[in-house]
């Protein structure tokens, strides 16, 4: 009866397990199976066999598994290397700068809401990535601090109880450099200034235009040749009379130049540019001011510089000279006022540079007319950013470490027009500036 009972056991163990044997039988049970009689010695054979494949196949993953687990991996793979090339093929730049300002203009009191004397402590704040995507395309993107969309700085003063301060997109282009064409760059959205400037007369250094340009270099023996071409949009359908191209306020730039190397410590650069204003006279009216008493804008320019390195000191001497060809007397309805200075159309600058030991000493004279520049693009530090000034600006930078400076700059300038109380008013500016590139 035991042994009866045993097998009676073992059948009712094997009836249960065979529909899953392969999640629920092990090598004991079938020993015990096979001793107690419940199954052959050929069943218990194929048994062990189905439960040895499913030990196998259990400590293998799935067929899909491993290739899901592979294909992560190369693209693990594939985005560091992405990540490592782009890295390889971009350069971060930027600068921190630090800087005490005040200006005193005679006679502007230095109270009441909106005072044009100032003392104040300011920040500037540049970030920005080059990327050479292929060797005919660069990309420059950069963003930069500044109290509001400013063109002609970036400077944020320190001020409003800690508040946090705005950021700027400053710097946005695609620059295509065909290969084929040595030396030819093509550059389309909101760049650096794609001309050559000895002087900051005509264009204020912060400002970066929009639009499309295009520079080219060409060196032949000791002479260079060099020169740009641009369009730029200062105001997008600036009438209200259509959306077509010819409604918007813009400037087309022209620049042609030559450098002359006489010998390994002398170099000498001549050149001369076109900025030429188009639209309606009502337009451009809008973007006069500062000075400005006119309503036409076309300015030529001529500009110099001589570079000089065989002397005891570094010399550089250079200078411009600038005319507003289409200034005239201007009429203003709104105001009812008729301005007769269409003749004051001419400015200059003069200037020497030099350096030593780390220290650099630049110096200059500038007249400038009334309606010789665009009063709102001309530099914003010198006559408070008035037109109808002259005077000096000196500006010293020593460098205390790499990428490290101390710099000052003072102007003493005379203006018409930077007082709203007399003429002929000084205007003295001094700013003091801690600089930290990389």
């Amino acid at each position: 009866m035991g042994k009866a009972k045993a097998n009676l056991v073992g059948a009712l163990i094997l009836t249960a397990a065979t529909p899953l044997w392969a999640g629920t039988v092990d090598a004991k049970l079938l020993d015990i199976l096979l001793k107690n009689g419940a199954i052959t010695q050929a069943q218990h054979r194929e048994l062990s066999a189905d439960l040895q494949r499913e030990q196998v196949q259990q400590s293998q993953p799935a067929p899909q598994q491993v290739e899901t687990q592979e294909y992560a991996k190369q693209q693990d793979v594939e985005e560091i290397n992405q990540f490592a090339g782009w890295a390889k093929a971009t350069k971060l730049i930027g600068d921190l700068r630090v800087r005490h300002e005040s200006i005193d203009i005679e006679s502007e009191p230095s109270t009441g809401s909106s005072p044009r004397d100032k003392d104040r402590q300011r920040v500037r704040a540049r970030l920005g990535a080059i990327s050479q995507i292929n060797p005919q395309v660069e990309t420059g993107i950069q963003l930069a601090s500044g109290n509001a969309p400013d063109r002609r700085g970036t400077n944020q003063d320190l001020d409003g109880y800690f508040d946090k301060k705005s950021v700027w997109l400053d710097l946005a282009y695609i620059d295509y450099h065909p290969e084929d064409v040595a030396g030819l760059k093509v550059f389309a959205g909101k760049m650096k200034q794609p001309w050559l400037a000895v002087g900051d007369v005509a264009w204020d250094t912060d400002i970066n235009p929009e639009g499309v340009a295009t520079t080219y270099q060409l060196k032949n023996g000791d002479t260079s040749f060099f020169g740009s071409a641009g369009y730029f949009v200062l105001k997008d359908n600036v009438d209200g009379d259509g959306v077509e191209t010819d409604q918007d306020l813009a400037v087309y730039t022209l620049q042609a130049g030559t450098i002359f190397d006489a010998s390994d410590s002398l170099r000498l650069t001549l050149g001369a540019s076109l900025n030429q204003f188009n639209n309606e006279p009502q337009s451009l009216a809008a973007l006069a001011g500062n000075g400005n008493t006119t309503d036409k804008f076309g300015l030529y320019e001529l500009f110099s510089q001589l570079d000089v390195s065989g002397l005891p000191l570094p010399l550089s001497i250079y200078g411009q000279y600038i005319q507003n060809a289409d200034a005239r007397d201007f009429h203003d309805p709104a105001a009812n006022s008729w301005y007769g200075d269409g003749d004051q159309d001419s400015a200059w600058l003069l200037g020497l540079r030099t350096s030593l030991h780390g220290l650099t000493l630049d110096y200059n004279y500038r007249d400038v007319e009334a309606n010789a520049v665009v009063g709102t693009l001309t530099d914003s530090d010198f006559a408070a950013g008035y037109t109808n000034s002259s005077g000096h600006k000196l500006k010293a930078q020593y460098d205390i470490l790499k990428n490290f400076y101390l710099g000052a700059s003072y102007f003493m300038a005379e203006s018409d027009v930077a007082s709203r109380y007399r003429q002929d008013a000084d205007v003295d500016t001094l700013q003091v500036d801690i600089n930290a590139k990389f």
